[in-house]
């Protein structure tokens, strides 16, 4: 049997390190977990954590990119859609964890990379 409380704060931490917008400690802090967790619940929501952030840097190059070649066009709507998601998802993620701890959250919209 694992420790529940112990299992939310590890899935927060996870979920919640996009918070910090730094790639090294969006992606780091899920990496950290992974490693030192030996519940399967608190894996599986680092692991899902690792392919969000990874998602949410690659639309957000692409966000970028379209509107430079649009001349800003694009960013008007892409802008606030993307971050409209991210808080969003994010938000829905730790809204999850704190709710049933015993189930892993999974992101919709996203590609599984890891």
């Amino acid at each position: 049997m694992y420790d529940s409380d112990k299992r939310k704060l590890l899935s927060l931490v996870c979920h919640g390190a996009i918070f910090f917008s730094t790639l090294l400690f969006s992606i780091g802090a899920p990496i950290a977990v992974l490693l030192v967790s030996d519940d399967p619940v608190v894996k599986e929501n680092a692991t899902e954590a690792i392919n969000f952030h990874l998602n949410v840097w690659a639309y957000s190059a692409a966000i970028v990119a379209l509107t430079v070649v649009t001349f800003g066009l694009a960013g008007f709507i892409l802008v606030p859609l993307g971050y409209l998601l991210h808080w969003g998802l994010t938000i829905m993620a730790i809204l999850h964890v704190l709710q049933t701890p015993s189930q892993p959250y999974r992101y919709p919209f996203i590609f599984r990379i890891v």
